[in-house]
């Protein structure tokens, strides 16, 4: 069982279910509404131990009944959580609305996850550290100075990457939108590029080239958040195991497809062996 660190946020999702998206300045109003722990960190820690790795979460949630309902599932998967921190501000939330189609509209509050600071992010002996850009930058350059093995970041949302962690990052998981906001940077760097293309699957890029193309299998999804985070968790669990980039290309496509056939974003992620199942 491979060892993976994340490092990154811990939010409570707030899920209207709606007929379809409101455009600008429209109200319409929800068909449901339903709470569900997320955060890119902690959905990203879920989906890697849910996949078959021994995790450990870095974080920060508030002193409020909050982050107790955040940390719920990750507590009863044995997620490690010595590392997430209480501090003097809320807990993080994620307004989120889904339409019938299963596309979502995301707004983050961070509170106490913009609070994770440097002191705070202590790496000890693991096979792979991912991070994620919903947390001050500052902590992740920490995370990336003191990784010793594998280190990936999920460029998300789509930031300016300092050269720390540019330089450092042997994995960097994007979508299509991330991607081309971050062409220039993504352009120069020496690490394995891996580009999230929704239905379409993934494409792995080194150097600018294809080194694996994979699509995933085919589903009905009925809500798409958390799948990208499914599929992080699930490529890094892969990767930090010794798989090929392929193989570890297709176990994420997996991940991320099932995710997509079960509302919420921890609660559908999937576990090791469903995700075999469709190997």
């Amino acid at each position: 069982m491979p060892t993976v660190t994340v490092v990154g946020s811990v939010n409570l999702d707030l899920v209207a279910r709606c007929p379809q998206l409101p455009r600008p300045g429209e109200t319409i109003t929800a068909e449901s509404f339903a709470r569900f722990p997320g955060g890119k960190g902690a959905n990203q820690a879920l989906a890697a131990k849910r996949a078959g790795s021994d995790v450990s979460l870095i974080g920060a949630v508030g002193e409020d009944s909050d982050a107790e309902e955040a940390l719920a599932l990750l507590v009863e998967a044995g997620v490690d959580l010595s590392g997430v921190r209480r501090v003097d501000a809320p807990t993080g939330l994620a307004l989120i609305t889904v339409g019938e189609s299963g596309e979502n509209q995301i707004v983050v509050v961070p509170g106490a996850n913009h609070l994770l600071a440097t002191d705070m992010i202590d790496i000890g002996a693991t096979d792979a550290v991912l991070c994620q850009l919903e947390i001050p930058m500052d902590a992740v350059v920490a995370a990336a100075e003191r990784t010793q093995g594998l280190f990936c970041v999920n460029a998300a949302p789509a930031t300016a990457l300092p050269a720390e962690v540019l330089e450092r990052a042997d994995v960097l998981i994007v979508n299509e939108t991330e991607r081309d906001l971050l062409s220039d940077q993504l352009a120069d760097t020496g690490a394995l590029v891996v580009v999230t293309l929704g239905a379409a699957g993934a494409k792995a890029f080194r150097g600018g080239r294809v080194v694996a193309e994979v699509q995933p299998p085919p589903v009905d999804p009925v809500d798409t958040v958390g799948a990208g985070d499914a599929f992080c968790g699930a490529l890094v669990t892969a990767l930090a195991g010794g798989t090929t980039v392929a193989a570890a290309l297709r176990y994420g496509c997996i991940a991320g497809a099932l995710a997509t056939t079960r509302q919420g974003a921890q609660p559908s992620l999937p576990t090791a062996a469903e995700i075999a199942e469709h190997i």
